[in-house]
């Protein structure tokens, strides 16, 4: 009985520390149990899903959808969804192995209206190209598919969309060529040197800034770039040969610090006002260039140093986009020399304002005429004559007649239609050129081209084997720009909308019908 006296308490000693030190165990899974519940439920929450649709969703640091769009994706504007559902039958309709991929790069996700319907414009002209060359190309091979590139509003995204391309252009996708591009912007042309730099052809359309092209000072930064558009530099030649400017009757007010549309448009500007009695006026816009900004105040002030020049000045050579020359056109209606005559000219940004409401077309009435140079106008070629050169009415007709049946089906519909601001034609150009390529890389009995020889056809596209677009010839040098392009001088009208008034050339005279770039 003593032993097991003493063993009893003993015993009930180290199952009360067991107990403890158990029941603590107990307690600390318990609770990690519970903490790791939470962490995983809080993870559930906030890792939301971020994806918009196929191919798009919005990055950690934005509610941008970016990314491409293979898939009936409007970007949540109702104005490009009748196109978006066009393209989307069109490539429903492909067959796997038997097409390659083109990818449309646009801001899409942009809010402005101006740039809003530029991106309508130039999506319809793409998929127009497309429609044409899966339907009346005799059966040439591959067919199109085309998918919608998003950047970003201002492209600030550019370094997902370009991956995400390269992807494609390894795998089933079969990317072969991006085209669009957009404005000339610090972020479009990164976007163009990652893309070119990693084997991937580009077909610019709209672009215009000599820095995002080939062959400046002998060097090709961008190899496999090809554009449709006139640089700055031929655009300015082309105006100086139709407008006759005079240095010692000429002002320059340009964007400082600029962006390389701008900052080329001025460099172009100031050679041509070398002798001028007046030193260029800037002024600085918000870096976002779509906003107002304080510039408003700027032009206001500008106006009256225009007042200050002498009774001789009737010319202000512009460069700047096109809110700000909104901006000063608006500040120039109400100058206090309204007696003298002026005419304002500038580059294609100019053609924004043909629809732009904010513009005070009561400025036009008051001694003010705002001349610019587009990248294609629908009144160019309707009644030249059989035989001309650097473009013709047949060619634009190609056009004109797709665009009167897309209003229903088997094409369309596409949506309003709006042919003034040149979108849709230099849209359509540019696909047309892209799919040029293509096909022309293509090995007989094949039908996907290696991706590399795409961007090796450009130097070839001349002579004979040009492209007879509806914008005009598109004959390009060996570094990718076209040679001696046809730019419309277009005005704006105080009624609304713009006024062709005529073809002018980089040259100073249309090319000759061979259309083979001096060396």
């Amino acid at each position: 009985m003593a032993a097991d006296g003493v063993r009893s308490p003993l015993v009930r000693w180290l199952r009360e520390v067991w107990e403890i030190r158990l029941y603590r165990y107990l307690t600390v899974l318990v609770t990690a149990a519970v903490v790791t519940g939470l962490v995983f439920a809080v993870l559930a929450v906030t890792d939301e899903d971020r994806s918009c649709a196929p191919g798009v969703a919005r990055p950690a640091d934005s509610d941008e959808c970016v990314g491409v769009a293979t898939g009936a994706y409007d970007f949540g504007h109702a104005q490009l969804r009748d196109v978006v559902k066009a393209i989307d039958r069109e490539n429903d309709r492909l067959k796997a192995g038997g097409y390659v991929t083109v990818a449309l790069m646009l801001p899409y996700t942009a809010s402005t209206p101006s740039t809003l319907s530029d991106i309508q414009h130039e999506l319809q002209g793409a998929y127009l190209a497309q429609w044409q060359a899966n339907h009346t190309s005799n059966g040439q091979a591959p067919l199109i598919r085309l998918v919608l590139a998003n950047p970003g509003a201002t492209s600030e995204h550019w370094t997902v969309m370009v991956d995400q391309l390269e992807r494609m252009a390894q795998g089933a996708d079969r990317l072969r060529a991006v085209t669009g591009v957009g404005q000339s912007t610090d972020n479009n042309k990164k976007a163009v040197a990652e893309l070119t730099r990693r084997g991937i052809p580009v077909v610019g359309a709209s672009i215009t800034a000599d820095d995002l092209a080939n062959g400046q000072n002998g060097k090709d930064p961008f190899p496999g770039l090809a554009r449709v558009s006139p640089t700055n530099t031929d655009e300015a030649r082309a105006l100086a040969s139709f407008a006759k400017v005079d240095a010692g009757r000429a002002l320059l007010v340009y964007d400082k610090p600029g962006d390389p549309y701008t900052r080329t448009l001025q460099s172009s500007f100031a050679a041509l006002l070398k002798g001028s009695p007046y030193e260029p006026q800037p002024f600085t816009p918000p870096a976002d260039r779509t906003q107002e900004g304080t510039t408003a105040n700027t032009f206001r002030q500008i106006t009256h140093l225009v007042c200050d020049t002498s009774a001789a000045t009737d010319t202000i050579l512009f460069a700047g986009r096109h809110t700000q020359l909104r901006q000063f056109v608006n500040a120039l209606g109400t100058r206090g020399c309204q007696d003298r005559k002026f005419t304002v000219l500038t580059g294609d940004e100019g053609s924004y304002l043909s629809g732009d409401k904010k513009l005070d077309r009561t400025a036009l009435t008051h001694n003010l005429a705002v001349r610019y140079t587009a990248l294609a106008h629908p009144d160019a070629w309707t009644k030249s004559p059989a035989g001309s050169v650097g473009g013709s009415a047949a060619d634009a007709k190609v056009l004109t007649d797709l665009l009167a049946r897309s209003a229903r089906e088997p094409v369309g519909p596409i949506g309003g239609i709006g042919l003034e601001d040149g979108q849709l034609i230099i849209g359509y150009d540019a696909m047309t050129l892209a799919v040029h390529g293509i096909r022309e890389a293509t090995p007989d009995g094949g039908t996907v081209p290696p991706l590399a020889d795409v961007g090796l056809q450009w130097p070839q596209v001349k002579g004979s084997l040009r492209v007879n677009g509806a914008s005009g010839w598109i004959c390009l040098d060996v570094h990718g720009n076209p040679y001696d392009k046809a730019v419309p001088i277009v005005e704006l009208h105080a009624d609304g909308g713009s006024r062709f008034v005529r073809i002018a050339w980089p040259e100073g005279k249309p090319p000759g019908k061979e259309c083979l770039p001096p060396s």
